[in-house]
């Protein structure tokens, strides 16, 4: 039951870091505007916002490891 929990906690926290990185690079992001309930456009705000915040925990371990190097 706690792994499949796990599980899908991951998967969720990976979609959600990958639309933060698509609207980082693009500007595309989710239409919260369209939704009809104010609880479900705070739910999906809260939920990208983690993204954006996992998004930037990984760059900054990215950058502190020595696999990665940055080009400009």
């Amino acid at each position: 039951m706690f792994g499949r929990l796990a599980h899908l906690f991951f998967d969720a926290l990976l979609v959600s870091a990958c639309l933060a990185g698509i609207k980082r690079s693009t500007g595309l992001s989710p239409a919260l505007s369209k939704m009809g309930s104010k609880d479900l456009k705070q739910l999906m705000a809260t939920y990208l916002e983690f993204g954006e915040w996992a998004l930037d925990l990984s760059i900054v371990a990215m950058g502190r490891s020595n696999a990665f190097e940055r080009r400009r």
